[in-house]
């Protein structure tokens, strides 16, 4: 049992062709996934309750919980289609982007653009970038619907590419009709968490709160930081969701790769320190689309967000149409536990200097506090709705932490947080706190989590079922039940 070595940091994978038989999913649970994630940007809701309908089964037949995230589609802020598929762009060409051309008529001298209102939005000297900063255009005048550009980085531009504006700026709304419908799809597949695409402020969260509530969905509310207008109003987004995605593709183009490594940090400590999950996202194993192993530079890529204290690490194309997505998994989660072997991953000072609201936040940071300092196994953490094991999970630390919850909806809720695995938990009649104890140690000594004369930490409420109602703390010897019960 002591040389037993468990993951900490999640594992996010997103479902598509590649992984549509129900075999791939069995063995993508296997492999470790913690999280899987539907894009709203290809699919119909038919597809899309199927696929959360095979995992949920996949995690079952494994007893896991995996949690669905719904991803919304957001702006389409895209290049329409060209006669030939593609064209090639010179450095100095003239190029123009005409929100009045039809929709298949791009040549190499101009293309359509889906987003109509981008003539509004430029002018003389801004620069657009096209295909994640493969294409790079200066803005030279706007002509009514037309944009005339000069090519500054050229190459091969083909079909559906997205359009960023350096620097920001762009006034599309982050909900679309289209993500408004898909809000209530998200609501009848009982998506544990939906992302918002391209949110400006906390009005466009709490709207997407208001409308899944609206449409009977309990999920969280996932903000995908790519903007640059985000960052400048990155407190109130973060208190306005509950988890935030660093989305680096969108994110870098506007405000610049080179500023990428410190802003991840950065949005990383700030999530953490306000009690909210962060996803770090994109291309984070690209290169396992095509190849049986990542490169070392994905590989130091990963460590590094793991390292920063990130509680996700999210895969995209890798699974959703790659080679390997059962390889990929597994190659993250092998990169996930050696990284959490580093001391810095194991210590932490949060929020040590601070008064706490919430009497269970105070026994969640008392417990942490208790087991990093005493030679505790494991932590149990009997909850309602997962605060508990939230708050618990801020703090670094190499204990395993065991939410232990007779809702199925908190146990997938809590699949995502950073070092806590969910359990399913009985009802216990009459509030026996003495038959509560003993069905914990029972459930961890099932695990292969502790043995005897093991510590073991166990935080429940008075009146167990309760949600906010944690109270109280108790430190347990595994196989001293009879004596220490209470």
């Amino acid at each position: 049992m002591d040389n037993v070595v468990y993951r900490r940091t999640k594992i996010i994978a997103t479902l598509g062709p590649a992984t549509e038989s129900p075999e791939v999913l069995d063995r993508l649970v296997k492999a470790g996934v913690d999280v899987v994630r539907l894009n709203f940007s290809h699919g119909s809701a038919e597809e899309h309750q199927t696929r959360a309908d095979r995992i949920r089964a996949a995690a079952r037949a494994n007893g896991r919980f995996v949690g669905v995230l719904v991803d919304l589609q957001g702006p389409k802020i895209r290049i329409l289609r060209f006669k030939e598929g593609k064209v090639k762009l010179a450095h100095n060409d003239d190029f123009c982007l005409d929100a009045d051309l039809a929709k298949n008529d791009g040549d190499r001298n101009q293309v359509g653009i889906t987003y109509k209102k981008l003539p509004e939005d430029v002018k003389e000297n801004d620069t657009l970038v096209l295909d994640d900063g493969m294409i790079v255009l200066q803005v030279k005048s706007v002509e009514g619907n037309k944009i005339h550009t000069t090519v500054v980085v050229g190459g091969q531009l083909s079909d559906s590419k997205g359009i960023n504006l350096k620097g920001g700026g762009l006034s599309a709304e982050a909900l679309t009709e289209k993500d408004k419908e898909d809000i209530k799809t998200a609501a009848l597949i009982e998506a544990d968490y939906v992302a918002i695409s391209f949110p400006r402020n906390a009005g466009d969260v709490k709207l997407a709160r208001t409308l899944l509530r609206e449409a009977g969905g309990h999920g969280g509310i996932v903000s995908k930081i790519e903007r640059a207008e985000a960052l400048e109003n990155i407190d109130a987004i973060v208190d306005a969701s509950d988890s935030i995605m660093i989305a680096r593709g969108d994110l870098g183009v506007e405000i610049g790769d080179d500023q990428l490594p410190a802003v991840q940090k950065r949005l990383i400590k700030i999530a953490r320190n306000k009690n909210r999950v962060v996803i770090t996202a994109t291309q984070m194993m690209e290169s396992m689309r095509e190849n049986p192993i990542p490169t070392r530079a994905e590989v130091f890529d990963v460590a590094n967000a793991v390292l920063d204290g990130t509680d996700a690490v999210m895969l995209s194309a890798e699974t959703a149409t790659g080679l390997y997505p059962v390889e990929t998994v597994a190659s993250m989660s092998r990169i996930c536990r050696n990284a959490e072997q580093q001391s810095k991953a194991v210590r932490s000072t949060h929020r040590i200097d601070t008064t706490f609201l919430e009497v269970d936040e105070a026994i969640a940071m008392a417990s942490m506090y208790t087991a990093n300092h005493l030679k505790v196994r494991a932590i149990a953490s009997l909850t309602e709705s997962g605060s508990t094991a939230l708050w618990m999970s801020r703090i670094s630390s190499g204990i395993p932490i065991y939410a232990l919850s007779t809702q199925e909806r908190t146990n997938r809720k809590v699949s995502m947080y950073r070092g806590v695995t969910p359990v399913d938990f009985p009802v216990i009649k009459n509030n026996d706190h003495a038959t509560a104890n003993r069905i914990v140690i029972d459930v961890l000594c099932k695990e292969g989590v502790v043995k005897d004369g093991d510590l073991v930490i166990i935080t429940k409420g008075d009146l167990m079922g309760t949600g906010g109602g944690t109270n109280a703390m108790k430190i347990v010897r595994v196989g001293d039940m009879p004596i220490l019960a209470d």
